[in-house]
Order: structure tokens, then sequence, then C-alpha cells
């Protein structure tokens, strides 16, 4: 008898539900509650220039470059400031000299930290080209609006 039981409960457990709980506490039948597979972008290509994100927002260029000049020639250390406050957006960039440099500096501050915050640094990747703009202002404002 308790292994009929056990068995009914079993099917039943395994049967789909039906009725109003199952509609609102059910999310299997709902295809936008589903996880959309995530989609990385491929893997940049090797190159001199590094992208460094994850800086605090008192990260210097100064202090940038101190820290990545350990790993080898830094040609240029850049971090991309705010124009308003003056205070780092948290990304900027790094440029060796060589692929190997560029390599090492990668592996040597990957996950390290710089003024308190974990930094993250890869090989950069190329812009995107940015849109074509109407009537060929430049900066997205059409001239005709500010006269």
């Amino acid at each position: 008898m308790a292994m009929k039981a056990a068995a009914i409960k079993l099917k039943a457990a395994a049967a789909p539900s039906t009725g109003f709980r199952a509609l609102l506490f059910s999310t299997s039948r709902f295809p936008f509650n589903q996880p959309s597979p995530a989609q990385k972008p491929p893997p940049a290509e090797p190159s001199t220039n590094l992208f460094v994100s994850g800086l605090s927002k008192r990260t210097t260029n100064e202090g940038l470059r101190g820290a990545f000049e350990k790993f080898g020639n830094v040609v240029d250390a850049k971090v991309v400031c705010d124009r308003v406050s003056g205070f780092s957006k948290g990304f900027g960039f790094v440029r060796y000299a060589t692929l190997q440099e560029a390599e090492a500096g990668i592996k040597g501050m990957d996950g390290q930290f710089l003024d308190g915050w974990v930094i993250f640094a890869e090989y950069a990747r190329p812009r995107n080209p940015s849109p074509p703009t109407q009537n060929g202002a430049s900066n997205g404002f059409s001239s005709t609006n500010f006269r």
C-alpha cells in the first residue's frame, strides 16, 4: 500500500500541473521568462594597446602608468575622465612598446588591486564606426537647432 501511495505522488510530481495556480507560479510556459543565452564577443586580437577597467575615481594617468611600468616600457597611459567632474569614468588605456610587454602587463595586472579597486586588463578592441549623422553634423546635433 505504501508503495502505491509513493508511486501516485511520483506520478503527480512528474505530470504537468494544470489550473490557476500552475498558470501563476510556473515560468516554464512563458518564453519571455527564459534566460537568453549569453553571447560573448570574440576575444580581441593581441595588440600593444590594453583596455583597463574597474579603475577608481581617483586613479590618475601617472598612477596607471606607474602600476603598468613594472611589466615593460609603457608608451602611453590614459585614464578616461568625465568632462564635468574631472574624475575617472572607471576605465583607461595603456600602450606598450611590444606585444610581449603587453602580454606581461595583462598577466601581471589583471585581477590586481589599484587604488583599492580590483582592475581588469585585456587587449583593446578597435572602436566601432559611428553611424552616419543627419545633416552632416559630426557631434550628433543638427546645426539648424543652434542658431
